[in-house]
């Protein structure tokens, strides 16, 4: 915070902070929320009915395997594929570095024996049953990752059943409201062996608001633990609410300004589960019913267009190209149209400031994760580079995933990663292509003349004595450079072998493929 933020601070000035929206579509298939910042889109969210969200579910389950070598072990939680539980997921997790620990107690706990991950394979041999929550969907042919570390999230707080730590969400800043906030959780009816962490929406939230989330969550418990006596091995004990009720719970916060939704029953659903929490809120939510449907009316469509093109452009006339490969996501910079002014340092670093903005925003739009490299326009200056990381560390913070960023390595390579709980969006929206198998590039009619006349040098050298005639069906592209660009090479090599070619276009073959037949007997033949 800079000395300007303090004064205003001091005098109670308010910041100026953005208009925010929520536009929410909700189709009979799909719903679609959007937030948006003075017209812009900054956080984007897909829910299918066919596509159940099991991250941050809680099941009860059954070891079936123990893998000592990958230090993990199986559990069906009664999918196709068995969760993988590794055992240092098993194990009683601390508090991470964004939450500052809070002692609700001056006595001494009595000490406990600390619990390892070698531990792991006794407290949890084959056929034992273990409650879990799933912290990683299933990506790709992977099965759900899952912890026994289990928490319940609330509007202000999140609930941990089976750890007694306590603490404050760090993006809380102001020392008076941490304060204050202290002062509340210790005084809260917690039973023994349980902890809790205030969340970022509960800064300026009244103490009767964390009773009753707290209460709310307490019950929630109360259900898996019935669930946990009563069920049997590989049933689902709770799951996280659908998207709207998310996005009550985790959006709709003083912040936002308006909320428009185009489903009549679903605005009554979202203002009867706000209603309880502020009459203020409620207000807001209203129901959208106009011709033109509400992404395209709100302006909201045409940016997740352009956000989800492999090119990006930047205010300056830059330009990012991102990529989604196995192993990591590439994101290159690149000047494009910015060619500046004199000072070409100056337009080189405010081209890579623009681009850290809109990197920090697609990693958000796209839910993408893992490992990311950024390959930033090279800069000179050690201190240009230092303002890039940042500002990139400084853009990360609003992110709700976890993210970790490295600086400026001597290549110009940004190196980061953002935890990585479910597929990203463009995986579940878009399949491999059909035509290049997800290559995003097919041979060209050239090289596909080249590998023909290769296949039929082989073939006809191979058969020299006993066929004489071959038929070859090839895609109508590829015919008609045989014709008019390659006719000469294919006249010398009949003449070599003295044998007969005759081609026929078949559009229904793919580009990178031909036939060779023996033309009398109609027989396929296999280089």
């Amino acid at each position: 915070m800079n000395i300007i933020d303090t004064v205003k601070r001091f005098l109670g000035v308010k910041k100026n902070s953005p208009r925010v929206k929520l536009i929410i579509s909700s189709e009979k298939l799909e719903k679609r929320v959007a937030l948006m910042e003075d017209g812009l889109l900054e956080e984007y969210s897909i829910e299918r009915d066919s596509e159940r969200n099991i991250v941050a579910g809680i099941f009860k389950g059954k070891v079936r395997n123990i893998e000592h070598g990958l230090k993990a072990m199986f559990v069906d939680i009664g999918f196709e594929k068995n969760a993988f539980l590794h055992f240092w997921d098993a194990v009683p997790a601390a508090l991470d570095s964004g939450i500052e620990a809070v002692s609700r107690s001056k006595a001494l706990h009595a000490s406990k024996k600390k619990v390892t991950a070698k531990d792991i394979p006794v407290i949890y041999p084959v056929g034992s049953e273990v409650m879990v929550q799933v912290t990683k969907g299933p990506i790709g042919t992977k099965g759900p990752r899952v912890s026994t570390n289990i928490s319940l999230a609330g509007r202000y707080m999140v609930l941990m059943p089976f750890n007694d730590q306590c603490g404050i969400s760090r993006k809380i800043e102001d020392p008076k409201e941490r304060l204050r906030l202290r002062h509340i959780l210790t005084n809260l009816e917690l039973p023994d062996g349980m902890g809790i962490i205030i969340r970022t929406a509960g800064e300026g939230q009244r103490a009767r608001f964390f009773v009753r989330d707290l209460h709310f969550l307490l019950d929630q418990w109360k259900y898996v633990e019935e669930g946990m006596k009563t069920k049997p091995a590989a049933s689902t004990l709770m799951l996280e609410p659908d998207l709207i009720a998310r996005t009550v719970r985790d959006f709709l916060t003083d912040t936002v300004e308006e909320v428009y939704i185009d489903d009549l029953s679903e605005s009554e659903r979202m203002q009867s589960l706000v209603a309880p929490i502020s009459k203020r809120a409620r207000k807001l939510i209203h129901y959208y019913s106009g011709e033109k449907p509400i992404f395209d009316h709100f302006g909201v469509q045409e940016q997740i267009d352009k956000a989800f093109l492999r090119q990006v452009w930047l205010p300056c006339g830059g330009y990012l190209v991102i990529d989604e490969t196995e192993a990591m996501i590439t994101v290159d910079v690149n000047t494009g149209r910015n060619k500046g002014n004199k000072d070409m340092e100056k337009t080189l670093f405010q081209t890579n400031l623009e681009a850290v903005d809109e990197i920090a925003r697609q990693l958000r739009l796209r839910n993408i994760g893992g490992l990311i490299v950024c390959d930033f326009i090279d800069m000179k200056s050690r201190k240009d580079q230092q303002a890039i990381y940042q500002r990139m560390k400084e853009r990360l913070k609003r992110d709700k995933a976890r993210t970790h960023v490295l600086p400026i390595s001597a290549l110009g390579l940004m190196e980061m990663t953002r935890q990585r709980a479910q597929e990203s969006i463009s995986s579940s929206r878009y399949t491999h292509c059909s035509y290049c198998g997800g290559k995003g590039i097919i041979k060209s009619v050239m090289t596909m003349s080249v590998e023909l006349q290769r296949a039929l040098h082989t073939l006809m050298k191979r058969h020299q004595d006993d066929i004489h005639e071959f038929r070859v069906a090839v895609h109508p592209e590829l015919l008609n450079r045989l014709r008019h660009e390659d006719d000469a090479l294919l006249a010398d090599i009949q003449r070599r072998y003295v044998a007969c070619l005759t081609f026929r276009a078949d559009p229904t073959i793919h580009v990178e493929k031909f036939i060779i037949t023996d033309a009398l007997t109609s027989q396929e033949l296999i280089v």
